[in-house]
């Protein structure tokens, strides 16, 4: 039999899927494991994208994007403190595609790419369908899921090429502080690594502010990936932007080209209505999963449980190792007697197999139910 891609076969799923298959056709799922924001792409970005539809905007655009979009997101990413040019910025099919981008260009098969633990699961998934090497950095629960350079120096080797970040943190909730980010900046500097900045939930702050380290170096070792995903509710219109370096944009334009020619000009057009009108939104959305977190906070509080206050995102990881089992077997129990889906800490990394994942963007009744539904589950295991 022919073999198959070798880098793929050991590639594996994301825990988040394999439990959002299994609730799959399922009735009374309240679902808590998916990033998925509980609101419907506010009006006038829908309305810019029929009026983009209507005025001709149905063919390719130029690899990179729209030059209106281009700018729009220039525009975004300057008011927010760095000082960066338009040739600096490209637009992809999404966030996730603009890691992979940002992975390519500046890495070669085998080269070693830090990855937090715990950490989103795509990073690791992408880092092994390209053949690099993963080396994995924790983040620790005590120190509010923030890195630590003490951490990061022993990991440090001459195939060291990236360090992978992200805040505010999926599946943490954590938001660095402005120290621990110009740490990690002179760390990336002193070893002339790249830090790839995943920022897509840069406007879901609850606790202080966001830090890009982007502001602090703006055209050297930082790439910066941002999305309107998470903020405009939009994850269907798949519209990523990136600010990488000047030497490094243009390697992670080429990309575009034999993968995927461009984002859809349709979605385009609804991501620059995004980014130039109203922000209100943005207030709204975030104030509803500020109440969401805090009922999912004051429950856990109550009932004992063991969890860093998220200050970002929309996502919180509860200690569940008391209950004696692994996280997975824990996820699919939970699912199959409560109907209750969340994600299983080990999809998250190696060290995280005590922890559950809970998003909570879905709607508040629905949260309330399952958290309900949650702590019942748990007490009865322990």
């Amino acid at each position: 039999m022919k073999t198959l891609c070798e880098s793929l076969n050991n590639m594996p799923r994301s825990g988040i899927r394999v439990i959002m298959d299994l609730a799959m056709g399922m009735e009374d799922v309240i679902h808590m494991e998916l990033g998925e924001p509980g609101f419907q792409t506010p009006d006038h970005i829908k309305e810019a994208a029929c009026k983009a539809i209507h005025d001709g905007f149905t063919k390719y655009t130029a690899n990179n994007g729209l030059l209106s979009l281009r700018e729009a997101a220039l525009n975004k990413i300057t008011r927010d403190g760095a000082e960066i040019g338009i040739d600096q910025i490209g637009i992809a099919p999404g966030s996730v595609f603009a890691l992979a981008q940002a992975m390519m260009a500046v890495t070669n098969p085998g080269d070693e790419v830090l990855l937090s633990d715990p950490g989103w699961p795509n990073y690791y998934m992408q880092t092994i369908a390209m053949e690099r090497t993963p080396v994995f950095y924790p983040l620790r629960e005590e120190n509010g899921f923030e890195p630590l350079i003490e951490d990061l120096e022993p990991l440090i080797t001459p195939r060291t090429r990236v360090m992978l970040i992200n805040t505010p943190s999926n599946p943490t909730g954590g938001v660095y502080s402005k120290e621990t980010v110009e740490k990690l900046v002179e760390f990336a500097k002193k070893h002339d690594i790249y830090i790839i900045s995943d920022e897509v939930y840069d406007k879901i702050v609850f606790d202080g502010e966001h830090h890009s380290p982007l502001n602090i170096d703006p055209n050297g070792n930082v790439i910066s990936i941002y999305g309107v995903s998470k903020a405009y509710a939009m994850t269907g219109w798949r519209v990523g932007y990136y600010s990488a370096p000047s030497e490094v944009a243009p390697q992670m334009n080429k990309i575009l080209e034999p993968y995927v020619s461009c984002a859809s000009a349709v979605s385009q057009k609804a991501a620059e209505a995004a980014l130039n009108g109203p922000q209100d939104c943005i207030g709204t959305m975030v104030e509803a999963y500020r109440e969401r977190r805090d009922l999912v906070l004051d429950k856990l509080s109550a009932e004992g449980f063991e969890f860093s206050r998220p200050k970002g995102a929309f996502y919180l990881m509860a200690n569940v190792s008391k209950a004696g089992m692994d996280s997975y077997t824990f996820a699919k129990e939970l699912l199959k007697e409560t109907g209750v889906a969340t994600a299983p800490g080990l999809t998250f990394g190696q060290d995280s197999d005590k922890f559950i994942r809970f998003s909570f963007c879905a709607d508040t009744e629905q949260i309330r139910e399952g958290i309900n539904r949650f702590c019942a589950f748990y007490k009865s295991r322990v």
